[in-house]
């Protein structure tokens, strides 16, 4: 069979459910007739595909298929969800409804893809475009929050005003609070460490993040625990932010640490 053209490029198209199985595989033989009835009474929804492990070893071996039935869904050439065993009919719907791409959960894969190839201003631009058609969605959200967080932290932090303690996306929501309570220190007051303080915020305003990053570490050297550890709460805000990759992170982070501890 032609993997890649049956199941990875089809499922660009339309989402694609893979039944791996073998034939002297007993449970394979009950799910079997139970997945091909609902293939059929979903055709406009999804495909079918079968692959006998006996004869496909290979695609077995890369999608690490362990022990059969297991049933694979595909969306736009990347498994999505999947499951092991032979399932019931109506548990098997469930699923199904549960993770079957929808409209929205297309459009926003899409948008994804476009967003690595723009620049910061066309990413919120397109993040914006598609928040005015779905503004409860939680992941643009997230993302646009993130992408304005040292530009308009107010902003960003109104995007994410009604996450939760619980919330994945807390975390996030919480280091951007940091950040506005460093763009608000008052001037008034006085010593160096305050002064770096300010000087950390300013870089921000201006994404200097790189600059930034040295004001912070210079005030967590003076003082780390000055006003409920702020120093210490904007490093660990603006690393988190960057992320582990960051160019900023990568220089910064270990000498953040170890200032720290």
């Amino acid at each position: 069979m032609n993997f890649s053209k049956e199941v990875i490029e089809a499922s660009r198209v339309t989402p694609v459910v893979v039944d791996f199985w073998a034939p002297w595989c007993g449970p394979c033989r009950v799910l079997g007739p139970v997945i091909e009835e609902l293939a059929q009474e979903n055709i406009d929804r999804w495909q079918l595909v079968k692959v006998n492990t006996e004869e496909s070893p290979e695609i077995a071996e890369q999608y690490a298929i362990r022990s059969i039935p297991n049933v694979k869904l595909f969306s736009n050439g990347k498994v999505i969800a999947e499951f092991a065993g032979a399932l019931p009919k109506h548990q098997i719907e469930a699923w199904l409804n549960e993770y079957l791409p929808t409209e929205e959960t297309k459009q926003w894969e899409e948008l994804k893809e476009a967003l690595e190839g723009l620049d910061a201003t066309e990413q919120k631009a397109q993040l914006e475009a598609f928040l005015s058609e779905q503004p409860t969605h939680e992941e643009a959200r997230h993302l646009l929050a993130k992408s304005w967080a040292f530009i308009k932290t107010a902003k960003a932090i109104e995007l994410l005003k009604d996450v939760k303690m619980a919330h994945p996306h807390y975390a996030t929501l919480q280091d951007l609070k940091a950040l506005e309570e460093l763009n608000g220190l008052d001037e008034s007051a006085e010593g160096a460490v305050f002064t770096a303080l300010r000087e950390a915020a300013q870089q921000l305003s201006q994404t200097d993040l790189d600059g930034a990053a040295q004001s912070i570490i210079k005030a967590v050297s003076m003082d780390k625990e000055v006003q409920d550890e702020l120093p210490r709460r904007a490093g660990v805000a603006l690393f988190r932010l960057l992320g582990d990759h960051d160019v900023v992170t990568k220089k910064h982070r270990r000498t953040f640490d170890m200032w720290l501890y």
